[in-house]
């Protein structure tokens, strides 16, 4: 007998709590394979190609495209054994009656009895290679009566988000919460039990061999005096704070969500300070140019962010204290040893920082090709989660929208970042005398539980000395 496997949305990154459905990439009623991609999503960080951890038929599918689910919640089901095509069958015919559901019920709640199988090697949280889970015995409710089953005959066929659920009476008796899938089809009993605060697995379903229906979550909430929240998106909008003429609301979710909580971390967090100084940057100008014209027509172009990147791994081997991260736990400061540079980048989905790795150990032309490449992928949304994590310290060029100057904000929970205004010919004293040379700000802000003043300002002044004089950089090569 085949049994019903219930796959929820994984966790698909740090600090990542919902994800939207882009693109289905398989249809009900399909042979799905282990670790086979099965669905599109878009997380606030990238897009995802999530996969499967079991292999059998697609017995249903949670979420239209477009839509937010999230960690958790169930994203498909998928039948698995040799008796596998049945339901995919009656799901296909339109008219599964009470024993479809039934069968349903059966193969959702036996999902933990069964260690057969392939098993998934995808590294998902909650799913993956493991020893089969302990056998256990299934106490199968009370049998439904024969009205009740002739009642839902034909009415909640198949699987999906829009089944149609009768009315039928809950059971006098309370079920002990047992382990494993909860006998829920519909998504729209999830979450109205969610809104509620309703516990499913406390329930005992009305509904064929135990199947919980809305009627049975109404009833809970009436017994315990809270008024029933609908699933329907239209009441959900009406129950909204209504806005005043002229405003305009926008949720703080997906990529800006993430972004807000992170920035108000940062400044709840850490103690962080500022300094900035103005430096003449014609020489590393005039330097990137002949780096460039050395390469020949043919060779790839050094872009000035990549030297910029190049002069703080340099300032970093001198102040470690700034390549670090403080344990609030453990009253610790961390330094670590390896450089990951990640830079703001601007998308049209909004601002991602994209992670260089190891860039202590690479050249200026590595370094170049390595955020380009990011760059482009940060554009066209393909970066993965571990392009976007674990950077020890953050360059951010704001001159590219115009600007002189800024007080960035730290990303933690690393110890700084520097950012880098626009370059402009200004006047400069320049060898005793005034002249026009191409000046910017540099802004480095700081973690003061990390280091003082003095260790900022030294890496500060360091990264001007090498924009001002690139040939500073030569006494460490």
């Amino acid at each position: 007998m085949a049994e019903v496997k219930e796959f929820t949305l994984p966790d698909l990154g740090e600090g990542l709590t919902e994800a939207e459905v882009v693109r289905w990439l398989v249809e009900v009623g399909e042979v799905v394979a282990v670790d086979q991609p099965v669905v599109e999503v878009e997380t606030a960080k990238a897009m995802v190609e999530v996969p499967c951890p079991y292999g059998g038929v697609v017995t249903a599918r949670y979420g239209a495209e477009g839509e937010e689910l999230a960690v958790g919640a169930p994203l498909l089901t998928v039948a698995v054994g040799a008796d596998a095509s049945a339901p995919a069958a009656a799901e296909g015919s339109g008219s599964g009656g009470a024993d479809g559901v039934a069968a349903e019920a059966d193969g959702a709640d036996a999902a933990e009895d069964s260690g057969a199988g392939e098993t998934s090697g995808a590294v998902l949280v909650g799913y993956g290679t493991g020893a089969p889970p302990a056998r256990r015995r299934r106490v199968r409710p009370m049998p439904v009566p024969a009205a009740a089953a002739g009642q839902v005959n034909g009415v909640a066929s198949g699987y999906g988000r829009h089944a149609v659920t009768p009315e039928v009476p809950v059971r006098a008796e309370a079920a002990e919460p047992a382990p494993g899938p909860v006998p829920v089809i519909s998504p729209l009993v999830r979450r109205l039990a969610r809104q509620n605060g309703v516990e499913l697995r406390t329930l005992t379903g009305s509904g064929p061999d135990g199947l919980i229906l809305r009627a049975d979550v109404e009833r809970a909430i009436g017994a315990a005096g809270a008024p029933a929240a609908t699933a329907e998106p239209s009441a959900a909008a009406a129950s909204a704070p209504a806005a005043d003429a002229g405003e305009v609301r926008i949720p703080l979710r997906g990529l800006r969500g993430v972004v807000a909580d992170k920035m108000s971390r940062s400044r709840r967090e850490i103690p962080e300070a500022t300094c900035w100084v103005d430096v003449d940057a014609t020489e590393l100008l005039a330097a990137r140019r002949a780096m460039n014209a050395a390469g020949g027509p043919g060779a790839p172009k050094i872009s000035l962010l990549a030297l910029l990147a190049r002069i703080c791994t340099a300032a970093l081997a001198r102040y470690p204290e700034l390549n670090a991260r403080v344990d609030t736990e453990a009253r610790e400061i961390v330094r670590l040893e390896r450089v990951h540079v990640g830079f703001a980048a601007q998308t049209d989905r909004g601002l991602v920082v994209p992670v260089v790795r190891d860039a202590h150990a690479r050249s200026a032309e590595s370094l170049s090709e390595e955020l380009g490449r990011l760059t482009g992928a940060a554009r066209d949304g393909s970066l993965t989660p571990g392009e976007l994590t674990g950077s020890t310290f953050t360059l951010n060029n704001y001159g590219v929208f115009g600007v002189d100057g800024s007080t960035p904000i730290i990303n933690h929970p690393e110890a700084a970042m520097l950012g880098v205004g626009r370059i402009v010919p200004k006047p400069w004293v320049y060898e005793g005398e005034l002249a026009v040379r191409q000046v910017t700000q540099l802004s480095l802000t700081f973690d003061h539980r990390v280091c003082d003043g003095g260790v900022a300002g030294g890496f500060l002044r360091y990264v001007a000395d090498c924009v001002e004089q690139p040939a500073v950089l030569l006494r460490g090569v």
